[in-house]
């Protein structure tokens, strides 16, 4: 499925056609991930908020303790 970015406001918007919001068991209200690899958009939804946030917080102490290992090993 090919899309074009829409203006909203002084932003840009992607409409997601409803067969893959129903799909993904999202809606309006659903709260989105929205992240990149410097190459790709991800978009994900969120359904676990507590879950969520201490992912996020495991993340970032793991970056903060073992970036330089982790960028050594990338190389």
């Amino acid at each position: 499925m090919i899309k074009k970015l829409i203006k909203y406001g002084s932003n840009l918007a992607l409409a997601i056609d409803k067969g893959v919001l129903d799909i993904l068991n999202i809606d309006d209200k659903t709260p989105l991930n929205i992240s990149t690899d410097g190459k790709v958009l991800i978009v994900s939804p969120i359904r676990d908020h507590t879950r969520s946030k201490e992912f996020e917080a495991a993340l970032e102490k793991t970056n903060n303790k073992f970036s330089k290992a982790l960028r050594n090993l990338a190389q």
